[in-house]
Protein backbone atom coordinates (compact mmCIF):
# COMPACT_ATOMS: atom_id res chain seq x y z
CA UNK A 1 0.00 0.00 0.00
CA UNK A 2 2.96 2.63 0.83
CA UNK A 3 4.76 1.49 -2.19
CA UNK A 4 1.73 2.29 -4.34
CA UNK A 5 0.93 5.53 -2.52
CA UNK A 6 4.61 6.72 -3.45
CA UNK A 7 4.20 5.80 -7.06
CA UNK A 8 1.16 8.04 -7.51
CA UNK A 9 2.57 10.72 -5.44
CA UNK A 10 5.89 10.61 -7.60
CA UNK A 11 3.27 10.82 -10.74
CA UNK A 12 1.31 13.74 -8.79
CA UNK A 13 4.99 15.93 -9.17
CA UNK A 14 6.00 15.01 -12.02
CA UNK A 15 2.51 16.12 -13.44
CA UNK A 16 2.95 19.36 -12.00
CA UNK A 17 6.57 19.91 -13.42
CA UNK A 18 4.72 19.68 -16.57
CA UNK A 19 2.57 22.42 -18.15
CA UNK A 20 0.85 22.72 -22.06
CA UNK A 21 3.89 22.98 -24.60
CA UNK A 22 5.74 20.68 -22.83
CA UNK A 23 7.56 18.43 -25.48
CA UNK A 24 7.18 14.72 -24.43
CA UNK A 25 8.24 11.07 -25.82
CA UNK A 26 5.69 9.07 -25.47
CA UNK A 27 5.31 5.34 -26.81
CA UNK A 28 3.01 4.07 -29.78
CA UNK A 29 0.67 1.18 -27.84
CA UNK A 30 -2.16 1.25 -30.51
CA UNK A 31 -2.64 2.30 -34.09
CA UNK A 32 -5.55 2.18 -36.38
CA UNK A 33 -6.95 4.17 -38.92
CA UNK A 34 -8.58 6.97 -37.33
CA UNK A 35 -6.15 7.11 -34.25
CA UNK A 36 -3.49 6.35 -32.57
CA UNK A 37 -2.72 5.91 -28.75
CA UNK A 38 0.05 7.25 -27.11
CA UNK A 39 1.71 6.64 -23.57
CA UNK A 40 3.73 9.16 -22.01
CA UNK A 41 4.21 8.58 -18.47
CA UNK A 42 0.86 10.45 -17.89
CA UNK A 43 -2.31 9.79 -15.59
CA UNK A 44 -3.80 8.52 -18.77
CA UNK A 45 -2.67 7.11 -22.20
CA UNK A 46 -3.79 10.33 -25.03
CA UNK A 47 -5.82 9.31 -28.11
CA UNK A 48 -4.31 11.23 -30.76
CA UNK A 49 -5.81 11.89 -34.79
CA UNK A 50 -4.13 9.41 -36.99
CA UNK A 51 -4.03 12.51 -39.36
CA UNK A 52 -1.12 13.93 -37.51
CA UNK A 53 1.30 10.53 -38.16
CA UNK A 54 0.26 10.29 -41.93
CA UNK A 55 2.99 11.68 -44.63
CA UNK A 56 2.26 13.63 -47.83
CA UNK A 57 1.08 10.84 -49.87
CA UNK A 58 -1.37 9.68 -46.47
CA UNK A 59 0.56 6.82 -45.35
CA UNK A 60 1.04 6.06 -41.47
CA UNK A 61 4.70 6.64 -40.68
CA UNK A 62 3.96 5.32 -37.07
CA UNK A 63 3.92 1.59 -35.47
CA UNK A 64 3.26 0.17 -32.42
CA UNK A 65 5.85 0.13 -29.99
CA UNK A 66 7.70 2.88 -32.01
CA UNK A 67 8.75 6.23 -29.49
CA UNK A 68 7.78 9.20 -30.90
CA UNK A 69 7.54 13.29 -29.68
CA UNK A 70 4.66 14.86 -28.87
CA UNK A 71 3.48 18.22 -27.37
CA UNK A 72 1.14 18.93 -24.00
CA UNK A 73 -2.22 20.17 -24.93
CA UNK A 74 -3.35 19.58 -21.21
CA UNK A 75 -2.43 17.26 -18.07
CA UNK A 76 -6.60 17.16 -18.11
CA UNK A 77 -9.04 17.98 -20.23
CA UNK A 78 -12.20 18.02 -17.71
CA UNK A 79 -12.73 14.39 -18.80
CA UNK A 80 -9.48 13.30 -17.12
CA UNK A 81 -7.78 12.37 -20.04
CA UNK A 82 -4.54 13.49 -21.13
CA UNK A 83 -4.58 15.30 -24.77
CA UNK A 84 -1.53 15.46 -26.59
CA UNK A 85 -0.52 16.83 -30.43
CA UNK A 86 1.64 15.29 -32.68
CA UNK A 87 1.81 18.04 -34.74
CA UNK A 88 2.21 20.46 -32.14
CA UNK A 89 5.34 18.70 -31.40
CA UNK A 90 6.43 19.06 -35.08
CA UNK A 91 6.17 22.57 -35.17
CA UNK A 92 7.84 23.27 -31.80
CA UNK A 93 10.80 21.42 -32.87
CA UNK A 94 10.93 23.29 -36.57
CA UNK A 95 11.01 26.43 -34.60
CA UNK A 96 13.96 25.29 -32.76
CA UNK A 97 15.62 23.88 -35.97
CA UNK A 98 14.76 27.82 -37.40
CA UNK A 99 16.17 29.29 -34.52
CA UNK A 100 19.26 27.74 -34.32
CA UNK A 101 19.35 28.41 -38.66
CA UNK A 102 18.45 32.04 -37.41
CA UNK A 103 21.77 32.41 -34.59
CA UNK A 104 24.20 30.42 -36.88
CA UNK A 105 23.51 31.52 -40.71
CA UNK A 106 22.36 27.18 -41.06
CA UNK A 107 20.75 26.60 -44.33
CA UNK A 108 16.93 25.24 -44.32
CA UNK A 109 15.03 23.32 -46.50
CA UNK A 110 11.51 23.90 -47.70
CA UNK A 111 8.47 23.94 -50.68
CA UNK A 112 7.14 27.69 -52.33
CA UNK A 113 3.84 26.43 -52.38
CA UNK A 114 1.52 29.59 -52.71
CA UNK A 115 1.89 33.47 -53.72
CA UNK A 116 0.72 36.46 -51.54
CA UNK A 117 0.95 39.75 -51.66
CA UNK A 118 4.72 40.58 -52.23
CA UNK A 119 5.98 37.24 -52.19
CA UNK A 120 5.37 33.56 -51.46
CA UNK A 121 4.60 31.29 -48.96
CA UNK A 122 7.02 28.66 -48.09
CA UNK A 123 6.36 25.44 -46.28
CA UNK A 124 9.46 24.49 -44.00
CA UNK A 125 8.24 21.27 -42.57
CA UNK A 126 5.39 22.61 -40.08
CA UNK A 127 6.14 26.54 -40.12
CA UNK A 128 4.87 28.88 -42.99
CA UNK A 129 7.52 31.35 -43.73
CA UNK A 130 7.16 34.55 -46.36
CA UNK A 131 10.26 34.57 -49.21
CA UNK A 132 10.07 38.00 -50.48
CA UNK A 133 10.12 38.31 -54.25
CA UNK A 134 12.61 40.33 -54.58
CA UNK A 135 14.85 37.40 -52.21
CA UNK A 136 13.52 34.57 -54.80
CA UNK A 137 16.78 35.03 -56.88
CA UNK A 138 19.63 37.19 -57.80
CA UNK A 139 17.51 38.80 -60.77
CA UNK A 140 14.13 39.62 -60.79
CA UNK A 141 11.84 36.39 -61.39
CA UNK A 142 8.75 37.72 -63.40
CA UNK A 143 7.31 33.81 -63.64
CA UNK A 144 8.71 31.57 -60.89
CA UNK A 145 6.18 28.47 -61.90
CA UNK A 146 9.22 26.45 -62.45
CA UNK A 147 10.09 26.50 -59.08
CA UNK A 148 6.65 25.57 -57.01
CA UNK A 149 6.81 22.75 -55.68
CA UNK A 150 10.29 22.08 -55.58
CA UNK A 151 12.80 21.27 -52.07
CA UNK A 152 14.87 24.52 -52.54
CA UNK A 153 17.53 26.17 -49.83
CA UNK A 154 16.80 29.16 -47.55
CA UNK A 155 18.14 31.28 -45.49
CA UNK A 156 16.38 32.67 -42.68
CA UNK A 157 16.72 36.24 -42.14
CA UNK A 158 14.29 37.48 -40.02
CA UNK A 159 12.86 35.23 -36.93
CA UNK A 160 9.98 36.17 -34.28
CA UNK A 161 7.92 32.83 -32.61
CA UNK A 162 5.74 35.19 -30.61
CA UNK A 163 4.27 36.90 -34.03
CA UNK A 164 4.60 33.43 -35.86
CA UNK A 165 6.94 35.33 -38.08
CA UNK A 166 9.36 33.87 -40.47
CA UNK A 167 11.19 35.50 -43.38
CA UNK A 168 13.37 34.19 -45.49
CA UNK A 169 15.87 34.40 -48.33
CA UNK A 170 16.78 32.10 -51.63
CA UNK A 171 18.81 35.18 -52.79
CA UNK A 172 21.05 34.42 -49.83
CA UNK A 173 21.67 30.98 -50.72
CA UNK A 174 21.77 31.45 -54.56
CA UNK A 175 24.34 34.08 -54.14
CA UNK A 176 26.46 31.95 -51.68
CA UNK A 177 26.21 28.95 -53.95
CA UNK A 178 27.06 31.21 -57.20
CA UNK A 179 30.26 33.36 -55.48
CA UNK A 180 32.57 30.12 -56.03
CA UNK A 181 30.61 28.70 -59.43
CA UNK A 182 30.80 32.09 -60.53
CA UNK A 183 34.46 32.79 -59.89
CA UNK A 184 35.01 29.38 -61.66
CA UNK A 185 33.01 30.28 -64.70
CA UNK A 186 34.45 33.74 -65.27
CA UNK A 187 38.06 32.10 -65.04
CA UNK A 188 36.92 29.61 -68.07
CA UNK A 189 34.31 31.78 -70.26
CA UNK A 190 35.35 32.25 -73.89
CA UNK A 191 33.88 34.60 -76.66
CA UNK A 192 32.94 32.27 -79.40
CA UNK A 193 32.57 29.21 -76.99
CA UNK A 194 29.24 26.93 -76.81
CA UNK A 195 27.83 26.22 -72.80
CA UNK A 196 24.85 25.33 -72.40
CA UNK A 197 22.44 27.09 -69.42
CA UNK A 198 18.96 26.67 -67.94
CA UNK A 199 16.38 29.48 -69.13
CA UNK A 200 15.24 31.08 -65.49
CA UNK A 201 13.42 34.14 -66.63
CA UNK A 202 11.89 35.75 -70.11
CA UNK A 203 11.37 39.25 -71.13
CA UNK A 204 10.08 41.25 -73.52
CA UNK A 205 13.38 41.49 -75.15
CA UNK A 206 14.56 37.87 -74.86
CA UNK A 207 15.66 35.46 -71.67
CA UNK A 208 17.89 35.15 -69.31
CA UNK A 209 19.99 31.92 -69.40
CA UNK A 210 21.92 30.45 -65.75
CA UNK A 211 24.93 29.66 -66.74
CA UNK A 212 26.06 28.06 -63.48
CA UNK A 213 27.25 30.81 -61.38
CA UNK A 214 26.14 33.62 -63.70
CA UNK A 215 23.37 34.53 -65.77
CA UNK A 216 23.85 35.65 -69.71
CA UNK A 217 21.56 37.53 -71.84
CA UNK A 218 20.23 35.78 -74.57
CA UNK A 219 18.17 39.02 -76.72
CA UNK A 220 15.41 37.95 -78.89
CA UNK A 221 17.19 39.08 -82.37
CA UNK A 222 19.57 36.50 -81.87
CA UNK A 223 17.11 33.70 -80.66
CA UNK A 224 16.46 32.90 -84.18
CA UNK A 225 17.17 33.65 -87.81
CA UNK A 226 13.72 34.70 -88.87
CA UNK A 227 11.26 37.13 -87.05
CA UNK A 228 10.23 36.37 -83.28
CA UNK A 229 7.49 38.05 -81.91
CA UNK A 230 8.32 36.88 -78.08
CA UNK A 231 10.83 34.82 -76.58
CA UNK A 232 8.12 32.22 -75.54
CA UNK A 233 7.99 31.03 -79.14
CA UNK A 234 11.79 29.67 -79.14
CA UNK A 235 12.09 28.71 -75.03
CA UNK A 236 10.47 28.26 -71.48
CA UNK A 237 11.41 28.81 -68.30
CA UNK A 238 12.95 25.62 -67.30
CA UNK A 239 14.59 24.77 -70.68
CA UNK A 240 18.24 23.60 -70.87
CA UNK A 241 19.83 25.08 -74.02
CA UNK A 242 22.64 25.34 -76.17
CA UNK A 243 23.95 28.81 -76.80
CA UNK A 244 26.61 30.45 -78.15
CA UNK A 245 28.91 33.22 -76.33
CA UNK A 246 29.14 36.57 -78.46
CA UNK A 247 30.09 38.88 -76.14
CA UNK A 248 31.79 38.44 -72.71
CA UNK A 249 32.78 41.24 -70.02
CA UNK A 250 34.59 40.67 -67.45
CA UNK A 251 34.50 43.69 -65.97
CA UNK A 252 30.64 44.60 -65.58
CA UNK A 253 30.44 40.56 -66.05
CA UNK A 254 27.89 40.48 -68.90
CA UNK A 255 27.57 37.94 -71.07
CA UNK A 256 25.48 37.69 -74.33
CA UNK A 257 24.07 35.17 -75.99
CA UNK A 258 22.84 33.87 -79.35
CA UNK A 259 21.09 30.63 -80.33
CA UNK A 260 21.01 30.94 -84.08
CA UNK A 261 24.85 31.34 -84.64
CA UNK A 262 25.23 27.74 -84.06
CA UNK A 263 23.66 27.04 -87.11
CA UNK A 264 24.77 28.50 -90.82
CA UNK A 265 23.53 31.99 -91.57
CA UNK A 266 20.83 31.59 -94.33
CA UNK A 267 21.52 35.09 -95.26
CA UNK A 268 24.29 34.14 -96.77
CA UNK A 269 24.66 34.27 -100.73
CA UNK A 270 21.14 34.66 -100.70
CA UNK A 271 20.93 37.14 -103.86
CA UNK A 272 22.61 33.88 -106.05
CA UNK A 273 19.64 31.80 -104.59
CA UNK A 274 16.80 34.03 -105.43
CA UNK A 275 17.58 36.47 -107.91
CA UNK A 276 15.11 39.56 -109.26
CA UNK A 277 11.75 37.94 -110.20
CA UNK A 278 11.75 34.34 -108.83
CA UNK A 279 8.98 33.17 -108.25
CA UNK A 280 8.59 30.76 -105.30
CA UNK A 281 5.88 29.58 -102.38
CA UNK A 282 6.22 30.72 -98.78
CA UNK A 283 3.89 31.42 -95.59
CA UNK A 284 2.64 34.08 -94.00
CA UNK A 285 4.26 34.91 -90.77
CA UNK A 286 2.70 38.24 -89.84
CA UNK A 287 0.28 41.04 -91.33
CA UNK A 288 0.86 44.82 -90.51
CA UNK A 289 -1.02 47.70 -91.93
CA UNK A 290 1.70 48.25 -94.66
CA UNK A 291 2.04 44.81 -95.81
CA UNK A 292 2.43 41.48 -94.75
CA UNK A 293 5.92 39.16 -93.64
CA UNK A 294 6.41 36.19 -95.96
CA UNK A 295 8.87 33.01 -95.19
CA UNK A 296 10.67 32.35 -98.24
CA UNK A 297 12.89 29.53 -96.06
CA UNK A 298 13.94 28.58 -92.33
CA UNK A 299 14.97 31.64 -91.52
CA UNK A 300 14.62 34.30 -94.15
CA UNK A 301 11.03 36.48 -94.27
CA UNK A 302 10.55 38.74 -96.77
CA UNK A 303 7.81 42.14 -96.72
CA UNK A 304 5.37 41.93 -99.26
CA UNK A 305 4.60 45.74 -98.92
CA UNK A 306 0.90 46.95 -99.15
CA UNK A 307 1.73 48.69 -102.63
CA UNK A 308 2.99 45.20 -104.17
CA UNK A 309 -0.52 43.55 -103.28
CA UNK A 310 -2.84 44.44 -105.70
CA UNK A 311 -2.58 46.21 -108.94
CA UNK A 312 -5.62 47.87 -108.47
CA UNK A 313 -5.95 48.99 -104.97
CA UNK A 314 -2.95 50.70 -103.51
CA UNK A 315 -4.01 51.00 -100.11
CA UNK A 316 -6.12 47.55 -99.38
CA UNK A 317 -6.11 45.85 -96.33
CA UNK A 318 -3.59 43.42 -95.92
CA UNK A 319 -5.52 41.22 -93.75
CA UNK A 320 -8.34 41.19 -96.53
CA UNK A 321 -5.64 39.83 -98.67
CA UNK A 322 -3.81 37.22 -96.51
CA UNK A 323 -3.76 35.19 -93.41
CA UNK A 324 -1.45 34.57 -90.85
CA UNK A 325 -0.16 30.77 -91.83
CA UNK A 326 -1.62 31.12 -95.63
CA UNK A 327 1.01 29.50 -98.48
CA UNK A 328 1.29 32.41 -101.37
CA UNK A 329 3.51 32.53 -104.46
CA UNK A 330 5.22 35.52 -104.51
CA UNK A 331 8.22 37.23 -106.71
CA UNK A 332 11.47 38.32 -105.27
CA UNK A 333 11.67 42.01 -106.32
CA UNK A 334 14.71 43.44 -104.68
CA UNK A 335 17.52 42.09 -101.90
CA UNK A 336 19.41 43.75 -99.39
CA UNK A 337 21.93 41.35 -98.10
CA UNK A 338 23.72 44.22 -96.05
CA UNK A 339 20.13 45.12 -94.58
CA UNK A 340 19.13 41.73 -94.22
CA UNK A 341 15.60 42.94 -96.52
CA UNK A 342 13.72 41.25 -99.19
CA UNK A 343 10.96 42.83 -101.45
CA UNK A 344 8.51 40.72 -102.15
CA UNK A 345 5.57 41.09 -104.35
CA UNK A 346 2.55 39.32 -104.72
CA UNK A 347 0.24 40.83 -107.33
CA UNK A 348 3.20 39.82 -109.67
CA UNK A 349 2.20 36.83 -109.63
CA UNK A 350 -1.10 37.43 -111.50
CA UNK A 351 -1.69 39.26 -114.99
CA UNK A 352 -1.27 42.74 -114.88
CA UNK A 353 -4.49 44.72 -115.68
CA UNK A 354 -2.41 47.68 -117.26
CA UNK A 355 -0.18 45.37 -119.50
CA UNK A 356 -3.41 43.55 -120.69
CA UNK A 357 -5.15 46.98 -121.45
CA UNK A 358 -1.95 47.72 -123.20
CA UNK A 359 -1.93 44.91 -125.51
CA UNK A 360 -5.61 45.41 -126.11
CA UNK A 361 -5.80 49.07 -126.94
CA UNK A 362 -4.03 51.74 -129.07
CA UNK A 363 -3.80 55.41 -128.71
CA UNK A 364 -7.57 56.95 -130.18
CA UNK A 365 -8.74 54.00 -129.51
CA UNK A 366 -12.31 54.57 -128.10
CA UNK A 367 -13.45 52.65 -124.84
CA UNK A 368 -16.80 53.03 -122.77
CA UNK A 369 -16.55 52.97 -118.42
CA UNK A 370 -18.44 54.19 -115.50
CA UNK A 371 -17.22 57.27 -113.78
CA UNK A 372 -15.80 56.19 -110.64
CA UNK A 373 -15.23 59.52 -109.15
CA UNK A 374 -14.64 63.37 -109.24
CA UNK A 375 -11.79 65.33 -108.00
CA UNK A 376 -10.31 69.01 -108.49
CA UNK A 377 -7.94 67.73 -111.34
CA UNK A 378 -10.77 65.44 -113.37
CA UNK A 379 -12.90 62.03 -113.54
CA UNK A 380 -11.93 58.74 -113.57
CA UNK A 381 -13.38 56.16 -115.10
CA UNK A 382 -12.95 52.38 -114.38
CA UNK A 383 -11.93 50.42 -117.72
CA UNK A 384 -11.54 46.82 -118.42
CA UNK A 385 -9.74 44.89 -115.73
CA UNK A 386 -10.52 47.06 -112.84
CA UNK A 387 -8.17 49.60 -113.28
CA UNK A 388 -9.04 53.04 -113.89
CA UNK A 389 -8.50 55.73 -116.61
CA UNK A 390 -7.77 59.78 -115.82
CA UNK A 391 -9.49 62.35 -117.83
CA UNK A 392 -7.88 65.91 -116.83
CA UNK A 393 -10.63 68.57 -116.45
CA UNK A 394 -8.47 70.11 -119.53
CA UNK A 395 -9.49 67.07 -121.67
CA UNK A 396 -13.47 67.47 -121.40
CA UNK A 397 -14.31 70.34 -123.44
CA UNK A 398 -13.33 72.36 -126.40
CA UNK A 399 -15.18 75.47 -125.56
CA UNK A 400 -16.04 75.09 -121.82
CA UNK A 401 -13.55 75.62 -118.92
CA UNK A 402 -12.90 71.88 -117.15
CA UNK A 403 -14.48 73.35 -113.88
CA UNK A 404 -18.07 74.06 -116.01
CA UNK A 405 -17.80 71.08 -117.97
CA UNK A 406 -17.55 68.56 -115.55
CA UNK A 407 -20.83 69.61 -113.90
CA UNK A 408 -22.73 67.96 -116.26
CA UNK A 409 -21.18 64.61 -115.37
CA UNK A 410 -22.12 62.27 -111.95
CA UNK A 411 -20.47 59.41 -110.29
CA UNK A 412 -21.95 56.12 -111.97
CA UNK A 413 -22.65 58.21 -115.44
CA UNK A 414 -21.40 55.55 -118.44
CA UNK A 415 -19.44 57.37 -120.85
CA UNK A 416 -17.12 57.21 -123.80
CA UNK A 417 -13.56 58.29 -124.06
CA UNK A 418 -10.25 58.47 -126.31
CA UNK A 419 -7.29 56.95 -125.18
CA UNK A 420 -4.55 59.40 -125.49
CA UNK A 421 -1.74 57.85 -123.53
CA UNK A 422 -0.96 54.51 -121.94
CA UNK A 423 1.90 53.76 -119.61
CA UNK A 424 1.94 50.51 -118.33
CA UNK A 425 4.90 50.89 -115.69
CA UNK A 426 3.57 53.80 -114.13
CA UNK A 427 -0.04 52.57 -114.27
CA UNK A 428 -1.65 55.67 -115.83
CA UNK A 429 -3.70 55.94 -118.66
CA UNK A 430 -4.85 59.39 -120.54
CA UNK A 431 -8.13 59.80 -121.92
CA UNK A 432 -10.07 62.49 -123.43
CA UNK A 433 -13.87 63.53 -124.06
CA UNK A 434 -13.64 66.55 -126.08
CA UNK A 435 -11.34 64.06 -128.46
CA UNK A 436 -14.38 62.56 -129.32
CA UNK A 437 -15.34 65.56 -131.31
CA UNK A 438 -13.06 67.63 -134.33
CA UNK A 439 -11.25 70.16 -131.88
CA UNK A 440 -13.67 73.37 -133.46
CA UNK A 441 -10.38 75.73 -133.31
CA UNK A 442 -8.75 73.22 -135.77
CA UNK A 443 -11.04 73.47 -138.20
CA UNK A 444 -11.22 77.10 -137.79
CA UNK A 445 -7.76 77.91 -138.40
CA UNK A 446 -7.56 75.62 -141.85
CA UNK A 447 -10.75 78.02 -142.82
CA UNK A 448 -8.54 81.11 -141.45
CA UNK A 449 -5.51 81.23 -141.40
CA UNK A 450 -3.18 83.97 -139.66
CA UNK A 451 -4.13 87.33 -141.69
CA UNK A 452 -7.88 86.39 -142.29
CA UNK A 453 -10.39 89.23 -142.09
CA UNK A 454 -12.79 87.47 -139.63
CA UNK A 455 -16.33 88.42 -138.27
CA UNK A 456 -17.79 87.81 -134.70
CA UNK A 457 -20.04 89.73 -131.79
CA UNK A 458 -18.50 91.75 -128.89
CA UNK A 459 -19.49 89.36 -126.15
CA UNK A 460 -17.51 91.61 -123.55
CA UNK A 461 -16.02 94.72 -123.25
CA UNK A 462 -14.19 97.07 -120.78
CA UNK A 463 -11.66 99.74 -120.56
CA UNK A 464 -8.60 97.45 -121.76
CA UNK A 465 -10.50 95.91 -125.16
CA UNK A 466 -13.26 93.01 -126.00
CA UNK A 467 -13.74 89.81 -126.05
CA UNK A 468 -14.92 88.57 -129.62
CA UNK A 469 -17.31 85.53 -130.13
CA UNK A 470 -16.42 83.61 -133.66
CA UNK A 471 -18.22 80.95 -134.99
CA UNK A 472 -18.33 77.35 -132.81
CA UNK A 473 -17.45 78.96 -129.20
CA UNK A 474 -14.17 80.05 -130.58
CA UNK A 475 -13.22 83.40 -128.99
CA UNK A 476 -10.91 86.21 -130.14
CA UNK A 477 -9.41 89.47 -128.26
CA UNK A 478 -9.25 93.00 -129.39
CA UNK A 479 -7.31 94.94 -127.30
CA UNK A 480 -7.98 98.90 -127.30
CA UNK A 481 -4.49 99.65 -129.18
CA UNK A 482 -5.80 97.87 -131.97
CA UNK A 483 -9.16 99.43 -132.47
CA UNK A 484 -7.79 102.49 -134.52
CA UNK A 485 -5.01 104.08 -135.19
CA UNK A 486 -5.76 106.95 -132.96
CA UNK A 487 -5.17 106.10 -129.38
CA UNK A 488 -7.78 104.96 -128.02
CA UNK A 489 -8.53 105.40 -124.19
CA UNK A 490 -11.03 103.69 -123.52
CA UNK A 491 -12.71 100.43 -125.60
CA UNK A 492 -16.17 101.26 -124.28
CA UNK A 493 -16.34 104.11 -126.05
CA UNK A 494 -15.97 102.53 -129.50
CA UNK A 495 -17.57 98.87 -129.29
CA UNK A 496 -20.97 97.78 -127.40
CA UNK A 497 -21.87 94.22 -126.15
CA UNK A 498 -23.66 92.66 -128.86
CA UNK A 499 -21.78 94.86 -131.39
CA UNK A 500 -20.68 92.86 -135.14
CA UNK A 501 -17.24 93.81 -135.33
CA UNK A 502 -14.47 92.93 -138.49
CA UNK A 503 -10.82 92.16 -137.61
CA UNK A 504 -7.84 90.80 -138.55
CA UNK A 505 -6.63 87.38 -137.05
CA UNK A 506 -2.81 88.72 -136.15
CA UNK A 507 -1.86 85.86 -133.85
CA UNK A 508 -3.00 82.84 -131.10
CA UNK A 509 -2.15 81.61 -127.65
CA UNK A 510 -2.14 78.40 -128.06
CA UNK A 511 -2.50 77.52 -124.78
CA UNK A 512 -5.11 79.92 -123.52
CA UNK A 513 -6.51 79.06 -127.41
CA UNK A 514 -7.71 82.51 -127.83
CA UNK A 515 -7.07 84.31 -130.85
CA UNK A 516 -5.15 88.32 -131.34
CA UNK A 517 -8.09 90.41 -133.49
CA UNK A 518 -6.79 94.03 -134.43
CA UNK A 519 -9.53 96.45 -136.37
CA UNK A 520 -6.58 98.72 -136.98
CA UNK A 521 -4.36 96.12 -138.95
CA UNK A 522 -7.96 94.54 -141.18
CA UNK A 523 -8.17 98.77 -141.85
CA UNK A 524 -4.31 99.07 -143.14
CA UNK A 525 -4.84 96.15 -145.15
CA UNK A 526 -7.84 97.57 -146.43
CA UNK A 527 -6.14 100.31 -147.40
CA UNK A 528 -3.45 98.76 -148.75
CA UNK A 529 -5.20 96.62 -150.77
CA UNK A 530 -7.33 99.85 -152.04
CA UNK A 531 -4.02 101.38 -153.23
CA UNK A 532 -3.09 98.64 -154.80
CA UNK A 533 -6.35 97.56 -157.01
CA UNK A 534 -6.23 101.49 -157.49
CA UNK A 535 -2.88 101.46 -159.09
CA UNK A 536 -3.58 98.20 -160.98
CA UNK A 537 -6.57 100.24 -162.58
CA UNK A 538 -5.06 103.24 -163.61
CA UNK A 539 -1.78 101.62 -165.25
CA UNK A 540 -4.09 99.13 -167.32
CA UNK A 541 -6.06 102.82 -168.69
CA UNK A 542 -2.83 105.00 -168.78
CA UNK A 543 -0.33 102.60 -170.92
CA UNK A 544 2.60 101.15 -169.97
CA UNK A 545 5.48 102.98 -168.60
CA UNK A 546 3.25 105.72 -166.65
CA UNK A 547 3.73 105.75 -163.19
CA UNK A 548 1.48 106.56 -160.30
CA UNK A 549 3.68 109.87 -159.73
CA UNK A 550 2.86 110.76 -163.56
CA UNK A 551 -0.88 110.25 -163.28
CA UNK A 552 -0.99 112.25 -159.99
CA UNK A 553 1.34 115.26 -162.11
CA UNK A 554 -0.77 115.24 -165.01
CA UNK A 555 -4.27 115.57 -162.66
CA UNK A 556 -2.60 118.04 -160.68
CA UNK A 557 -1.46 120.25 -164.21
CA UNK A 558 -4.81 119.18 -165.61
CA UNK A 559 -6.23 120.79 -162.57
CA UNK A 560 -4.12 124.00 -163.13
CA UNK A 561 -5.64 124.31 -166.45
Amino acid sequence: MSENFAELFEESLASQRIKPGTILTGNVIEVSPEVVIVSAGLKSEAVIPASQFRNENGELEVEVGDNVEVALDAVEDGFGETRLSRERAKRARTWEDLEDAFQNSKIVTGVINGRVKGGFTVEIDFVRAFLPGSLVDMRPVRDPSYLEGKQLEFKVIKLDQRRNNVVVSRRAVVEQEYSAERDQLLSSLTEGATVKGIVKNLTDYGAFVDLGGIDGLLHITDMAWKRVKHPSEVVAVGDEVEVKILRFDKEKTRVSLGMKQLGADPWDAIARRYPPNTRLIGKVTNIADYGCFVEIEEGVEGLVHVSEMDWTNKNVNPSKVVTVGEEVEVMVLEIDEERRRISLGLKQCSSNPWAEFSAAYNRNDRVTGTIKSITDFGVFIGLPGGIDGLVHYSDISWDQPGEEAVRKYKKGDEVEAVVLAIDPDRERISLGIKQLDQDPLSTFLADNPKGSIVTGKVIEVDARGAIIELENGIEGQLRASELARDRVEDARTVLKVGEEVEAKFIGMDRKTRVLSLSIKAKEAHEEAAAVESYKSETESTSGAGTSLGDLLKEQISGGSD
